[in-house]
């Protein structure tokens, strides 16, 4: 039973309306480590006021220490259509980790499996993408650390910008809404998670002639609007000088706050073992749910993701596991049995009378 005495919020309602609350995380995958924390993850029902009255509005709950989730029936669902791969979990946790079930939670439980699509492709390996991305960031701020905070001179700037802060911010949101354009030309119909993906492979095959999806396609975006090159080139000098600032200041705040003894490790090994831990999590899940369509969050390989937190592996290693992987995953998709996409008109259905049952 959950422990509402954890709870360090004002919702009177709350721990009534609470169908399902689960630990979550490390705990949960039988990776905490003696300085882990526990992490809850629940569902509820809101108050009658905040499904039919016009002023209310309600989608989770959150506090910390202990870090404590509680998402509205219909936002969690939503999550997990698309899914998510935190909010999965959440309903495929041990049934040890379970902490409150109610016989609407119950109902929620046999719904999981509607929520389990080929989307985990792209979702479960699109979170892998990011913690890979972090992992890559952190590791050139250890082989190659920023040295000073930029100066505009280095990016033949004058001290004060020629072009008013306020037309700069006009041109950038006009680009961007050009970029954004295009992007929903050939994207719109997309499932998110396909969109996600695609998203990704452009970014990392451009990251490796060394640009950002903004620096190659932004010029044509921008030629499009009748600016001129001299105004581009000067409005993409003063872009690249932002990023630079935005990046030292990110390292700054890297350095700062991030927790002593993982500073140790990455330094002893070159990269984060604990996002490499997350990654490599990720990626077999993904693997195991297209494959099997059972969700484990009870981790059996347990012991290979704390031995790579804790540096077993080589960033090689790593590297070249990954992208092994990611090119498998495509296949295994390509015959797994799970429907490619959710049957909305079921969980929908049962949605509405769970709520309905509640109110």
């Amino acid at each position: 039973m959950f422990d509402w005495s954890l709870y360090r919020g004002n919702l009177a309602w709350l721990p009534d309306r609470t169908i399902f609350m689960a630990i979550h995380g490390s705990r949960a995958y039988g990776t905490a480590t003696p300085e882990s924390d526990t992490d809850y993850r629940g569902v509820c029902v809101a108050p009658p006021e905040y499904y039919l009255g016009a002023l209310s509005h309600f989608e989770q709950a959150e506090s910390r220490e202990p870090d404590f989730t509680v998402f509205d029936l219909k936002k969690f669902v939503h999550l997990a259509s698309q899914c998510n791969p935190n909010v999965i979990e959440i309903l495929f946790v041990d049934e040890s980790d379970r902490l409150q079930a109610t016989p609407l939670g119950e109902r929620l439980l046999e719904m999981r499996d509607l929520f389990l699509t080929k989307r985990v492709r792209h979702t479960f390996a699109g979170y892998a993408h990011s913690q890979m991305r972090r992992i890559r960031g952190h590791r050139e701020w250890l082989l190659h650390p920023p040295t000073h905070h930029p100066t505009r001179g280095e990016f033949s700037l004058p001290e004060s910008t020629l072009i008013p802060k306020n037309q700069l911010e006009a041109a950038e949101a006009a680009i961007r809404q050009k970029l954004d354009s295009w992007s929903a030309d050939f994207m719109d119909d997309l499932a998110p998670a396909t969109r996600q993906a695609i998203a990704n492979k452009m970014s990392e095959h451009l990251a490796e002639i060394g640009v950002s999806m903004n620096e190659e396609l932004w010029p044509g975006a921008a030629r499009t609007l009748g600016l001129s090159d001299n105004f581009i080139e000067l409005l993409s000098r003063e872009k690249r000088y932002a990023a630079a600032k935005k990046n030292w200041h990110a390292y700054e705040t890297w350095k700062k706050e991030r927790n002593p003894k993982r500073a140790e490790l990455e330094a002893r090994y070159g990269f984060d073992g604990k996002h490499a831990g997350h990654l490599y999590r990720l990626m077999t899940m993904a693997r195991e749910i297209l494959e099997t369509g059972k969700v484990n969050v009870r981790r059996p390989d347990a012991d290979v993701i704390l031995s790579i937190r804790a540096g077993a592996w080589t960033y090689e290693r790593l590297e070249e596991w990954f992208e092994r992987e990611d090119a498998a995953l495509a296949e295994v998709a390509a015959v797994s049995t799970l429907p490619k996409a959710p049957d909305v008109a079921e969980i929908d259905r049962r949605t509405m009378a769970i709520i309905k049952a509640s109110l």
